[in-house]
């Protein structure tokens, strides 16, 4: 805390208190009607508005009994006491100008407005973890080290010009499995400190709601849009210009990963005017198509990396650090040629290899060798094969019925088992990079490449060794002849192509450990509710 209660008052603001203003990590600039009676608080907000322009400095707002907007545009009783300092002051036409400016960019600041607030004390109580939560928080290390990631995000960078103040919509585009997801974290990273709302809507397919028509689901997706950028739980869109009331005055950061339909970005990103000045919407896809669709011109196609760079990555996850001898750099270039270069499969494969010794390498490249075609999903099952009969069950049951849940997933799948094994089988998933597993554990994510060859897996089990069921025609087959078993512990039924199914009375009974259930429609665009 800095208290200027003893510096004398003079017609410019102390050096100790510009001082302490520059070397400040937080200020918190709280504005009432009177605010703008000090010709101090004017100049003090000026210099902490450029401490946030060149140094990133954060500002937390307060608007105790005004409105922003009479900030914004020095109107009411806060615009009269701005006047008469003026009156008084006597400031320069530039100097007038700068105050201003000032007001005007504090007033466009998200915070806490006073008027909503039904008890004081609460609205404190929460400014006051918001302050602890920005203060604990360090840069991201996540993506430190990441092959040809820096080279990325220049391009990104340019791209995105973001001393530009119009709004701009850009795409991120490539082949499944080629990095596009972590390209655009990392950017959010980098670049959310630069604007005043930020948020990262990931895999927009899942929210898709049964029984929702196309003006339905625009506005469920705008309300889940609007809930994630503004922290607010539990939002209702009642029209589609909502996000333009909303938005169109703040300048905000968000990315949109893996769209893959036009209805998505004409319910969350219609137009640039949706959104303020200085705005930047990122889309990450593997459709072009998509893109021309929606006039987004300004697009970074993701390409396969370097052979240098490719080995880099299969070293990383195999060793952390360069082979131990030569024996391994040969056969690592011939492994990164069958994964043909793509990042997800040299994971994978990487991860797999971890530990083991050069004649294991040379049976992992002899089975790539023989894959078909090196379809990629038949190189990622080498990874798979790589896990014991239980951790392959733990991936299967985490593909098909648990990707991108949020909630404690570890009790959800440990109800009638062992606690620890689950949780000692998630890590294991994880380092083998067959999942990625958020910090607490608590979100979960399959690549869809993963999850495809999940299914392919099961698909090669024997049909009466499945412990997860996937194909429609064979569900309907076990429920209606009563032909399930005790292997079975999970279904997962898509009824789009079913007319009808008759279940017999004993259908279940003879699956005493079926634990999951799921029943949905697959949709004609791919995606899916239920």
């Amino acid at each position: 805390m800095f208290d200027d209660q003893e510096i004398e008052r003079s017609a410019t603001i102390a050096p100790s208190l510009t001082k302490a203003i520059k070397e400040s990590r937080i200020s918190i600039v709280i504005l009432s009607k009177k605010y703008a009676s000090s010709g101090w608080c004017l100049d003090e907000l000026a210099e902490i508005l450029e401490c946030r322009r060149a140094m990133g400095q954060i500002v937390m707002t307060i608007f105790y009994g005004v409105e922003p907007s009479h900030v914004r545009k020095q109107i009411g009783d806060f615009g009269k006491a701005f006047n008469e300092t003026c009156a008084r002051k006597e400031p320069t036409e530039e100097q007038r100008q700068k105050w201003i400016n000032a007001l005007n960019d504090v007033g466009n600041i998200e915070g806490e407005d006073f008027l909503r607030w039904d008890n004081e004390a609460k609205m404190i109580k929460k400014i006051a973890k918001d302050v602890i939560d920005k203060l604990n928080a360090t840069p991201s290390k996540d993506f430190d080290g990441m092959e040809g990631l820096d080279a990325h995000l220049t391009e990104m960078e340019s791209l995105l010009d973001l001393d530009d103040d119009g709004v701009k919509m850009v795409a991120i585009s490539g082949p499944a499995g080629i990095g596009k997801m972590t390209i655009a974290r990392a950017l959010h990273s980098l670049i959310r400190d630069r604007f005043q709302l930020t948020c990262f809507v990931d895999n927009r397919k899942r929210n898709y709601q049964p029984g929702l028509d196309d003006y339905g689901l625009k506005l469920r997706l705008q309300e889940q849009l609007l809930s994630n950028i503004l922290n607010q739980n539990g939002m209702t869109v009642c029209h589609l210009g909502v996000v333009k009331e909303r938005l169109g005055d703040k300048r905000v950061l968000i990315i949109l990963d893996d769209v893959d339909n036009i209805r998505q970005l004409e319910a969350l990103a219609n137009e640039t005017t949706w959104f303020g000045s200085g705005s930047r919407i990122v889309v990450t896809t593997e459709n072009k198509e998509l893109l021309q669709q929606h006039g987004i011109n300004n697009t970074y196609h993701v390409g396969f990396p370097s052979d240098v760079e490719a080995i880099d990555i299969l070293r990383k996850y195999a060793f952390r650090k360069r082979y131990p001898h030569d024996d391994f750099e040969v056969i690592a270039e011939r492994i990164t040629e069958l994964c043909g270069k793509l990042p997800l499969a040299l994971r994978v494969v990487g991860s797999s290899l971890r530990g083991k010794n050069v004649e294991e390498w040379e049976e992992v490249m002899q089975r790539l060798e023989t894959v078909l075609d090196r379809d990629i999903e038949d190189v990622l099952r080498v990874g798979y094969e790589s896990l014991d009969e239980n951790d392959q069950s733990l991936f299967l049951h985490i593909a098909v019925f648990f990707n991108y849940k949020d909630g404690d997933l570890v009790k959800a799948i440990s109800a009638d088992c062992d606690h620890l094994e689950v949780k000692r089988g998630l890590q294991i998933l994880a380092n083998r990079s067959l999942i990625d597993l958020s910090t607490n554990g608590k979100r979960i994510v399959v690549h869809n490449l993963l999850q495809q060859m999940a299914r392919q897996a099961i698909h090669k089990q024997e049909p009466g060794k499945r412990q997860v069921l996937v194909n429609a025609d064979e569900i309907c087959g076990v429920l209606e002849n009563e032909t399930g078993t005790g292997v079975v512990s999970g279904i997962s039924f898509d009824i789009s192509r079913i007319n009808e199914v008759s279940i017999g009375k004993k259908a279940f009974k003879k699956m005493p450990n079926l634990r999951f259930l799921s029943v949905y429609k697959s949709r004609a665009d791919g995606n899916d509710s239920g």
